[in-house]
Formats: structure tokens, C-alpha cells, sequence
């Protein structure tokens, strides 16, 4: 017996790589994303119009020198540190695996920005078309992101602790936030360099807003087929269980 919960312990380290494989790969479709709506210069994502605005400013010399993806990361940290606070008693430790995730993401952020350092929108159709890529895979990198049924992301999580000490429901308490946050980076706009910077908040950020969700929503309802590949253990759980079973049978 001892094999056979050596196997299943096993099949479980086995699950869960294998979803968190799927979730660093929805993690890189998404700042893909966030990273071509920087590019487009037509106005950032709603997630990194802060951090970008705080990382033009470092190389201001006006704060830290850090990166979009650096600042992602302290914005993250934040996010955490605001649900311990609003949730008290309430906020469960599994949940700070949520700075794991939010370090990830930064990350990222910071290599496609690298690989994508080369690209260079001249004409608004080229803004445009890079924008809407952005948003597109974006949308599909959050809705698998979602499907992967791990640890939320930092700026869902703060999110859903809102929602729940505020008892208002998630979708407007998820409109509340982002509108914080592209007030605060319009505010740091303006802060930083005295006036609005259209990069950092501009057509795209509201375009980002509205198709993102839409992105979302068609994907999700499209997908179903991604719930049978999270679950799929690529052969490791099928021979192992085999081998214990053969094993314990030759002990008898």
C-alpha cells in the first residue's frame, strides 16, 4: 500500500506542475499583451498604466529607475498587503502565493518588453493594429489564466476582498478598481511631467477596457475544452500508478 500512496502523492506533484506549467503560459500570453498596448504608444493596459507611468518617471530621474515590469511587481506586493488589511481573520495564507504569481508576472512583462524592444509603431493603422493584438491576446492569456483554477492574480484578489467586505458585487467592484487605478496614473501623469501623457493613458487604455472583457467572455465560453487539458497529466500519473500496481503485486 505504502506504493501505492507513494503514487498518488506522486500523481498529485505530477497535477499540479503540469497546471502551473498551463498558468505561466496564460501568465505570458497576458504581458505579452500588456506589453504590445505599451508599444502601440495609443495608451496602456489598465493593469500597467501606473507602473508605466511610475517607470517613464524613473528614467525622469524623478522616482527610482525601475522597470514597467519592476513596478508591476511593487504594485502587486500592494495589492497583497491591501487584502490583509481589508480581510483581516478572513484572508486565507494560501492566498500569499499571490506574490509568487505577481512576481512572475512582472518578470514577464520585462522579457517581452526585451524581446519586443526592436518594435516600432510609425502610423496610426500600425498603432492601432498593435493595439488591438494586444487586447486580443490579453484577453485570451486572462481567460485561461482563469480556467487554470490556481491562486488569483494580485489585482483580482484585492478585487474579490472588496467585494466581499463592501458586499458589492464583483463585476462593479472590478469597475471601481480599474477606474482607481487609471485615475492614479492619470494623477501621476500629470504629477510626474505636468501634464496628460496619451502613452500611458489614452484611446487604447478605454478600447483596453471594454474589448479586453469581451476578449474574456468569448473565450471562456469557448473553451471548455481547456478544463481536460488542465487536468491532463501527460502519461507520468498513468505509468506510475502502473509501476506501483506491478510492484505491490510482485510482493505478494
Amino acid at each position: 500500500m505504502a506504493y501505492v500512496s507513494s503514487a498518488v502523492s506522486k500523481g498529485r506533484i505530477a497535477s499540479f506542475l503540469w497546471q502551473h506549467l498551463l498558468l505561466f503560459i496564460s501568465l505570458y500570453l497576458m504581458t505579452l499583451g500588456v506589453v504590445l498596448c505599451i508599444k502601440s504608444y495609443l495608451g496602456s493596459s489598465v493593469i500597467s498604466s501606473l507602473p508605466l507611468a511610475f517607470s517613464i518617471a524613473g528614467s525622469g530621474g524623478v522616482m527610482p529607475e525601475w522597470t514597467v515590469g519592476g513596478y508591476t511587481v511593487l504594485m502587486n506586493f500592494v495589492f497583497v498587503v491591501l487584502q490583509v488589511v481589508v480581510l483581516r481573520r478572513r484572508f486565507e495564507p494560501v492566498q500569499l502565493f499571490q506574490l509568487v504569481i505577481g512576481f512572475v508576472f512582472g518578470w514577464l512583462i520585462d522579457l517581452n518588453a526585451g524581446m519586443l524592444a526592436g518594435l516600432e509603431c510609425g502610423s496610426l493603422w500600425s498603432k492601432a493594429t498593435v493595439q488591438l493584438a494586444g487586447c486580443t491576446v490579453m484577453g485570451i492569456g486572462i481567460a485561461f489564466e482563469v480556467r487554470c483554477g490556481s491562486v488569483t492574480m494580485p489585482g483580482e484578489g484585492i478585487t474579490v476582498a472588496l467585494s466581499r467586505v463592501s458586499g458589492t458585487p464583483f463585476p462593479k467592484m472590478k469597475i471601481c478598481v480599474d477606474t482607481a487605478l487609471v485615475l492614479l496614473a492619470v494623477a501621476g501623469s500629470f504629477l510626474f511631467f505636468g501634464q496628460w501623457r496619451w502613452n500611458i493613458i489614452g484611446p487604447g487604455t478605454l478600447f483596453a477596457m471594454v474589448y479586453v472583457g469581451i476578449v474574456v467572455k468569448v473565450t471562456v465560453a469557448r473553451s471548455k475544452w481547456f478544463d481536460s487539458v488542465v487536468h491532463y497529466v501527460p502519461g507520468f500519473r498513468r505509468y506510475v500508478f502502473g509501476l506501483a500496481r506491478y510492484i505491490y503485486q510482485r510482493r505478494k
